[in-house]
C-alpha cells in the first residue's frame, strides 16, 4: 500500500575502500531496478524510497564476491619478509592501475598507481593470513572518477608466510564397517584455522596390535576416504590431520571402530543356517 505514494529511488554506490572520501553520487530512478557496470571491487549499494513527506531508511546491499578465473591478467606475488612484491603484465595500457588488498572486505585498502610499470610493495603484511588483492585499470586516475571508469585486471590471494593448520578437521566419524572396510568422514579445516593453503589430508589408522598402517593422503577437497584391507573383529583408532606447503598440523583424537567378524550378507546366511537346523 505504501509503494503507491512513492515517487522515486535514491541508490548510492560506494565503493570499498575509498581512500578519497568524497561522497557516493546519489543516482535517482523511477524503476525498481538499475543495471551497473561495476569492477570487482567490493562495493555497498544503499538504496531508499522518497515521496513528498521525505525520504525512507536505507536498504544496504553487498554485491557479493566475485569467484572467477576467467580474467585477462596474471597476478605474482612475492613475499620478502613483512614486505610483498606484486608484479603483473597489463593486457593494455590504462592510464593508471588501482590496487586493492586486505583480509576482508572491512580490512581493505587502496593505492592509485599513476604509472604502467605494472609492479608494487605492500608492506606490513601479517604471516598466516590469507591476504586478496585486486589489481584495476582505469583511464580515469583522479579520485572522483577512476571508480566509474576501473576495469579489474586480475584478482589473486596470498599468504606472506603459510604455517601449518592450527587444528585438525572436526566431526571425524566412521560409518559403513564391514569385516575389511570402513568410511571415514570429516568437515574440512576452514581457511581461518589453516593458516596458509590446505593441500590435503592425511588419514592415520592403527589396529588394537598397535600396528600402524601406511597413511593415506588426499587432497583439501576430499572429505571421506573408504579404509580397506582391514581384518575382521579387529579395533582400529583412526586419526585424520591437515596439511599445508609448511608440514603437518595436529592430528584429530584418535576415533575408534571394531570390524565384525562376518558381513551383513554372512551374518544373514549364518543365521539363516543356524534356523534350519
Amino acid at each position: 500500500a505504501q509503494s503507491r505514494n512513492v515517487l522515486g529511488y535514491y541508490v548510492n554506490v560506494q565503493r570499498v575502500p575509498n581512500n578519497c572520501r568524497h561522497l557516493p553520487k546519489r543516482i535517482v530512478l523511477k524503476d525498481q531496478e538499475i543495471l551497473l557496470n561495476l569492477s570487482m571491487a567490493y562495493y555497498t549499494i544503499n538504496i531508499s524510497a522518497y515521496n513528498q513527506a521525505g525520504e525512507s531508511p536505507q536498504t544496504s546491499y553487498i554485491v557479493p564476491d566475485f569467484y572467477t578465473t576467467d580474467l585477462p591478467g596474471q597476478i605474482n606475488v612475492r613475499p620478502h619478509g613483512t614486505k610483498t612484491v606484486v608484479t603483473w603484465t597489463p593486457e593494455y595500457s590504462p592510464k593508471c592501475f588501482v590496487v586493492d588488498w586486505g583480509t576482508s572486505k572491512d580490512d581493505m585498502h587502496m593505492k592509485i598507481i599513476s604509472t604502467t610499470t605494472g609492479s608494487f610493495t605492500l608492506d606490513n603484511i601479517q604471516p598466516y593470513k590469507l591476504y586478496k588483492i585486486m589489481v584495476h585499470g582505469s583511464d580515469a586516475c583522479h579520485c572522483e572518477n577512476f571508480a566509474r571508469y576501473e576495469k579489474t585486471f586480475g584478482v589473486a590471494r596470498f599468504y606472506s608466510v603459510e604455517g601449518v593448520p592450527r587444528i585438525g578437521p572436526n566431526n571425524v566419524t566412521v560409518l559403513n564397517i564391514t569385516k575389511h572396510t570402513a568410511l571415514v568422514q570429516w568437515t574440512e579445516i576452514g581457511a581461518e584455522d589453516s593458516l596458509g593453503f590446505l593441500q590435503g589430508y592425511k588419514i592415520s589408522y592403527i589396529d588394537s596390535a598397535r600396528t600402524k598402517s601406511p597413511a593415506v593422503t588426499v587432497n583439501s577437497s576430499i572429505t571421506r576416504y573408504h579404509l580397506t584391507g582391514l581384518k575382521e573383529r579387529t579395533i582400529y583408532r583412526v586419526q585424520v590431520s591437515g596439511f599445508t606447503s609448511a608440514g603437518e598440523g595436529p592430528r584429530t583424537v584418535s576415533q575408534p571402530f571394531r570390524t565384525p567378524k562376518y558381513g551383513t550378507m554372512e551374518a544373514l546366511c549364518s543365521c539363516a543356517t543356524w534356523h534350519q537346523s
